[in-house]
């Protein structure tokens, strides 16, 4: 099926521009002899790493042409010297995370922007911000994002406060794709740096009716398709290459056609491939059909293992595999979606990059989330979902094309069908759109500020709260006047809701519900949401049912929810016993809408009063999943019976490890202190897993929920237990949480699961070992 025509490059298009913005009063860290170091850094990548300040100083200023939003490592590197030790202190701050560690007790930490904004509220609020020395934040494009990133606007706009003299906070933004570079300078009092060197020239061509035209740039791609889809009968562009049609019935669509035939060219010739489709059944089913024209003849015995391996690799991890992989990596193609787990995904990644893999197939937001390039991108169409994607994201998945090391030249491809084809062609054209801010009158971003800058005590007179959004991007998009009547207005709401309040000398302070919401990381209306629902279980929480408290412990935020299968919520209703039931009375859930909506009827949420209820049904089934998962139902079988993909059900459980420690400090600092302890007692079930008898053995790496309970069962009932095990012994006791997935493989392949079992295995043991050895020696010394 694949085209059989030597490949032959036509033009190089122009260079991808790299935008990185450097505050410019602090990129130079001087150390001079006796002064207290304590210099640091925030670094970003729509995560974002904290690095307390330790000595840190750069050679020199940062050059314009050593600067890439996409390559840290032109960065020049910061040398460290650290007094007493020759190490750094790293930690990883997120959702799930049980680290207690602050900015004081290390050096670099690794955040996701929540947990950067919290620990920089953290610090605001003890007092020790003078510790953080430099935020460094990669895919800065991201500020105005609504969802997320609008919190990278907080939190600069905070550090710009707290920053005065030699002790400002060094704050360094870098984006391939981010427009008025010069206003975020200004807003940064900032120097900006364009560099448009690309180390590896790019061709970009468009694909259409099984033709490949290149274009120079976004206008000649325009006019190429302007003049592919006219009705009049002009002079029609030539195309480069044809792509020969093919005789099977899957590959009649010339889109679907000619991806699979360039896939399949470019894994001929030894190289990587990346293709994005719109969906997680699109990149699948993409992925399947690549695999079959794959022919099986070019690939070598050593390649055949590798794979082989990789399979095995898949087989033992916890959470399973798609089983469609067996049928796609074993001709070098794989599929890479948010439907897979965390461990598959890293998997998979791991293997393209060794080059085991070939092929992968995608949605778009590995674009954004991965940096997996290739020499050769193609875009099965531009549209995530039904919607086409949007300037930013388009170039974020051609930019995969073409990096160092991975060819000479990189090669992108945008295959279109005639709908898409005019507005695929105004899209690449279209300018990105202009950076805005998040804390607009109709975004609300700003009541969260004003909230969080009174409850750290940075800004409680009016004045020094004026001074606060000064300081704002916001104030440097909107008429001055404009700004400040919105904040009188802010101001008037937080008091009304009762989260601010006026002190005796007229400034602003937070009350003990606003302080909560802040604690507790997080919005207004998510807090005063969140703080109505604890009312309800102080006055009637359900003891006998642990259903009660896994609903308390679901994120309020409908982003994170997966949509609801009706009919599966109403056959979980009906199977719950009389407590089960009475915790679906206490938060507020109708039987009877339940049972209309499983026969479809279409849940409203048009009103405020409809999406609260919406959020107590979409809290609810993510109870049910809860409550599975914290009773050692393995991920694989929650996600068949309510129908939701593995990786969301597992990212569930790792949400809601972080919004549980939120729910806690919410109920520590409203003074509801029992609330506070129950909550407690459970978020080690749901960090393990499993139920209360197994919480010490979770505490072993690998050993969790199902892995724990095989080992109880087969007689290992303690980390001292599992520390004095035969590696080898546990082998085939970990076979039995495959499930009846070991009769997928045979011969060598079981062999090499069994290895990569082993391996495993060895690490349990020796991890219980240390552990046990720590446990004997706070015995000793209590």
């Amino acid at each position: 099926m694949a085209d059989q025509h030597s490949y032959r490059a036509i033009q190089t298009i122009g260079h991808e521009t790299s935008v990185n913005i450097v505050q410019k009063q602090s990129y130079v860290f001087p150390y001079h002899a006796g002064q207290k170091r304590h210099h640091g850094a925030f670094v970003a990548d729509a995560h974002i790493s904290a690095l307390p300040r330790q000595d840190l100083a750069y050679r020199d200023y940062l050059p314009p042409r050593s600067i890439s939003a996409k390559v840290k490592g032109a960065i020049p590197e910061p040398s460290w010297r650290q007094p007493h030790t020759s190490s750094i202190r790293v930690a990883g701050f997120f959702d799930g995370s049980r680290s207690t560690l602050k900015l004081a007790d290390i050096d670099i930490a690794i955040c996701t922007i929540e947990k950067a904004n919290a620990l920089d509220n953290s610090a605001i609020d003890e007092g020790n911000i003078d510790q953080l020395g430099a935020v460094i934040v990669d895919e800065f494009h991201m500020i105005d994002d609504e969802s997320r990133g609008y919190l990278i606007e907080l939190m600069i706009t905070k550090l710009l406060c707290v920053s005065n003299g030699l002790d400002k906070v060094q704050i360094i933004g870098m984006s391939a794709t981010l427009s008025d570079v010069q206003l975020i300078a200004a807003w940064m009092n900032a120097k900006f740096y364009v560099s448009k060197h690309r180390p590896v020239p790019v061709h970009e061509y468009l694909v259409y009716e099984g033709g490949i035209y290149p274009t120079v740039d976004s206008k000649e791609f325009f006019r190429t398709a302007s003049q592919l889809n006219s009705p009049i009968a002009t002079q029609k562009p030539h195309a480069s290459r044809l792509i020969d049609k093919s005789i099977h019935k899957e590959l009649e669509n010339p889109m679907t056609n000619a991806v699979v035939a360039l896939a399949i060219e470019t894994l001929n010739a030894g190289y990587g491939v990346l293709v994005f489709c719109s969906s997680r059944q699109g990149s699948q089913a993409m992925a399947q059909m690549i695999a079959k024209a794959v022919p099986t003849e070019g690939i070598t015995n050593q390649m055949l293992d590798a794979r082989l391996e990789f399979l095995a690799a898949l087989q033992a991890l916890p959470g399973g595999f798609e089983s469609a992989l067996k049928e796609t990596v074993v001709k070098g193609v794989a599929f890479h979606h948010a439907g897979l787990t965390t461990e598959e995904r890293e998997t998979i990644a791991e293997a393209y990059d060794r080059g085991v893999l070939k092929v992968m197939v995608a949605t778009c937001s590995l674009a954004a989330g991965c940096n997996l390039p290739a020499r050769r991108v193609i875009l099965n169409g531009a549209r995530m979902g039904r919607d086409l994607v949007g300037p930013a994201m388009l170039r974020q998945m051609r930019g995969r094309a073409g990096r160092k090391g991975k060819g000479e030249v990189g090669e992108s491809f945008v295959c279109c069908q005639k709908a898409d084809l005019e507005a695929v062609a105004e899209l690449m054209e279209a300018e990105l759109p202009p950076v805005t801010s998040c804390l607009t009158p109709d975004k609300r971003g700003l009541t969260r500020a004003l909230l969080e800058v009174v409850a750290t005590r940075l800004a409680m007179t009016p004045q020094s709260i004026e001074d606060y959004v000064i300081r704002s991007l916001l104030y440097q998009l909107m008429e001055p006047n404009n700004v400040l009547s919105t904040l009188r207005t802010t101001i008037r709401d937080l008091l009304e809701q009762n989260l601010v309040e006026v002190t005796e000398t007229g400034s602003y302070q937070a009350t003990r519900l606003g302080q909560a919401i802040v604690a507790s990381s997080l919005s207004p209306d998510d807090g005063i949401f969140v703080h109505d629902d604890l009312q309800r279980a102080l006055k009637c929480f359900v003891m006998d049912s642990e259903l009660h408290i896994f609903y308390l412990f679901t994120p309020v935020q409908s982003s994170t929810m997966p949509d609801i299968s009706w009919t599966v919520f109403r056959d979980e209703m009906e199977s719950l016993d009389e407590s089960g039931m009475r915790t679906l009375q206490a938060v507020g859930i109708n039987p009877a809408l339940v049972h209309r909506l499983a026969q479809g009827t279409v849940l409203k949420e048009d009103t405020p009063e409809q999406v609260n209820r919406g959020r107590i049904y979409r809290r609810i089934f993510s109870a049910f999943q809860l409550r599975d998962l914290c009773n050692e139902i393995p991920i694989h079988e929650i996600s068949v019976r309510y129908q939701v993909p593995r990786g969301f059900v597992q990212n569930l459980a790792q949400t809601c490890q972080g919004f549980a420690a939120g729910m806690i400090k919410f109920s520590e600092r409203m003074g509801w202190g029992m609330l506070a302890a129950v909550l407690e007692h459970m978020v080690d079930r749901l960090r393990a897993g499993a139920r209360a008898d197994l919480l010490e053995m979770a505490t072993v790496p690998f050993v969790k929920s199902r892995m724990a309970r095989v080992f109880y069962d087969n007689g290992l009932k303690s980390v001292h237990a599992l520390s004095e095990a035969d590696p080898k012994d546990l082998v085939p006791i970990m076979m039995e949480v495959q499930g009846r997935k070991p009769g997928r493989f045979r011969g060598e392949a079981a062999e090499m699961l069994k290895a990569k079992l082993l391996i495993r295995a060895e690490t349990i043991v020796s991890s219980a070992s240390r552990i046990w050895e720590r446990q004997r020696f706070l015995e000793l010394h209590e």
